[in-house]
């Protein structure tokens, strides 16, 4: 109940009052029936902007850590989470793949929409980075189709670090629904899964426009926060701060 609430009460309004958001290609989003929206992910806003504009009700699989942080805060957090319609997954050791897809598989086996970020994380320059294959294995056990999602705008109404949005026009693209039944009973073949999610990732770019990575974001900055550490430890080396006296 209070899912619907804070979409047509509270935060569906204010979302569409700030961001004014432009829908394209709504009608690709089926009446009913499980299906996979798959989209970049670009803002932290992202999280509540789709589901402001869906008729239906979505379902996202968020990083545990919005269920967890400390004191009134966390609890304030968590439960606006799960009031969301969002399900925490444990993305650290090596069951969180598992784990994230068994709990989408959840959300499908109701007949309900799941709302997924192939690239894993959020994009930390607005490129478009390499799809993790979760959402390949998700569509073909369930066999349900994909629907391409592209944000467009919300980097920049909210990039990472910024907490207070930027009142900045919003596009929110859906493109054609993917059918991949012809792939049934292949879930467990490696190759088969990376073309269906190169395939998923290529229709968000064409939807998105953004520049495309063929590496994953989370890889890519482990490696420039190490780079820029080395940096700094390199600059204090050569320039050590004097003593105060």
């Amino acid at each position: 109940m209070f899912y619907y609430v804070l979409k047509y009460v509270l935060l569906g309004p204010l979302l569409r009052l700030v961001f004014r958001p432009r829908i394209e290609g709504l009608e690709h989003v089926p009446a009913e029936g499980a299906a996979i929206v798959a989209g970049n992910h670009l803002s932290f806003s992202d999280h509540f902007l789709m589901p402001a504009i869906l008729k239906r009700r979505i379902t996202f699989l968020a990083k545990k850590e919005y269920f967890t942080g400390p004191g009134i805060k966390g609890r304030l957090t968590a439960a606006f989470f799960r009031s969301a319609g969002q399900i925490p997954v444990d993305r650290t050791g090596k069951e969180a793949g598992q784990a994230a897809i068994r709990e989408g598989l959840g959300v499908l086996s109701k007949d309900e929409l799941l709302g997924i970020y192939p690239e894993g994380t959020r994009s930390h320059d607005g490129r478009l980075y390499k799809g993790k294959v979760g959402v390949a294995v998700m569509a073909l056990k369930a066999g349900v189709p994909v629907i391409p999602c592209a944000m467009i705008g919300t980097f920049e109404a909210q990039p990472p670090g910024k907490v207070i949005p930027n009142i900045h026009p919003v596009k929110i693209r859906f493109g054609k629904p993917l059918d991949f039944s012809r792939y049934e009973g292949m879930e467990n073949e490696k190759a088969i899964l990376r073309a269906i999610t190169d395939e998923i990732m290529y229709a968000i770019l064409s939807l998105s426009e953004q520049e495309y990575v063929d590496q994953y974001a989370a890889v890519v900055k482990a490696e420039q926060e190490a780079a820029a550490k080395a940096a700094k430890a390199e600059k204090e080396r050569k320039f050590p701060r004097l003593p105060i006296s």
